[in-house]
């Protein structure tokens, strides 16, 4: 029996809320984090095709992304599920209320590994033979806050392989530009992490979880998270030294220095809702503004200063 006129937009509603239910246990939303900086780089690795490696390597490089970071997320939602059950802050996600069950997170955590091996097969031998030990990399940093004060800088490890591993599918051989754009992720990743970490600094001391604002307090890890956004800008700056970009690179950076600024401006109001908008926000805009740029720069070479 056909069902009744009133059921069809549930019945067709249902399947969008189901992957809006995904998307959100792996925060797809925060994958304008890592793909601007692989597809910048994939971008330079193109420069001779003005930044287009043909869709072939676009959409192979585009898949190993969203596998990788499926994976990595799926993973540490999974090993850290009776932490998030036991933070207040935590307690709403997929795992804690059962919204997902842990059998269904583990099958999307190996499939998408599997589809991060499948997907470096076609890439080319190299980025085929470094994938288990990017798989290992992404994952491992969700167990290092549980031995080591140092996680961020683990996790700035696992961003980072995402321009090595473009620059990796388009040229299948390594060079010093990618990196410094890795070095420069992460530091990235370290300044606005530590950030992000403000959030659960009494949970994490009571529970014994570790990190640099439970080992160094809030004020001296802030004060670290500037410096080494600090050496963030300087080392995109350096990035487009050796690039040779010129004008378009420059506004680029002259919109990134303030946006780091303004977070850690925002960052140290200690509120919920700024150090999710800087965050979030001023990250996404830093992330997606050096995408811009970098694309201006390979695919409009005549824009720039003559030497």
């Amino acid at each position: 029996m056909p069902a009744p006129p009133s059921s069809i937009p549930h019945l067709l509603s249902s399947p969008f809320r189901s992957l809006a239910t995904w998307a959100e246990f792996v925060k797809l939303s925060h994958t304008v984090f890592a793909l601007p900086f692989a597809l910048a780089s994939m971008a330079v690795a193109a420069r001779e095709q003005r930044g287009w490696p043909g869709w072939r390597v676009f959409v192979l490089i585009l898949a190993a992304m969203v596998c990788a970071r499926t994976c990595a997320m799926a993973f540490n939602r999974i090993v850290d599920r009776k932490f998030d059950a036991a933070n207040p802050r935590t307690a709403t996600r997929h795992l804690p209320t059962g919204r997902i069950s842990l059998a269904s997170a583990w099958t999307l955590c190996v499939a998408s590994g599997a589809g991060l091996l499948l997907t470096s097969y076609f890439i080319n031998p190299l980025c085929f033979y470094l994938s288990p030990l990017a798989l290992v990399i992404i994952c491992f940093y969700s167990l290092t806050k549980r031995f080591t004060d140092f996680t961020h800088i683990y996790l700035g490890m696992a961003l980072a392989l995402a321009p090595l591993g473009a620059w990796l599918a388009v040229k299948g051989s390594f060079a010093v530009s990618p990196f410094v754009l890795a070095l420069a992720v992460v530091a990235w990743l370290i300044g606005f992490d530590i950030i992000y970490a403000i959030q659960d600094y009494e949970f994490d001391r009571e529970n014994g979880l570790h990190s640099l604002v439970v080992r160094w307090g809030v004020d001296n890890a802030l004060k670290f998270a500037f410096l080494v956004h600090i050496a963030m800008w300087a080392l995109l700056a350096l990035f487009g030294l050796i690039s040779g970009f010129r004008v378009a690179y420059l506004i680029g950076l002259l919109i990134i220095l303030p946006s780091l600024i303004l977070e850690h401006w925002l960052a140290r109001k200690r509120n919920l809702k700024w150090i999710n908008t800087a965050f979030f926000r001023l990250n996404a805009l830093i992330s997606v503004v050096f995408l811009v740029v970098t694309v201006a720069e390979v695919a409009f070479p005549a824009f720039r200063f003559r030497q």
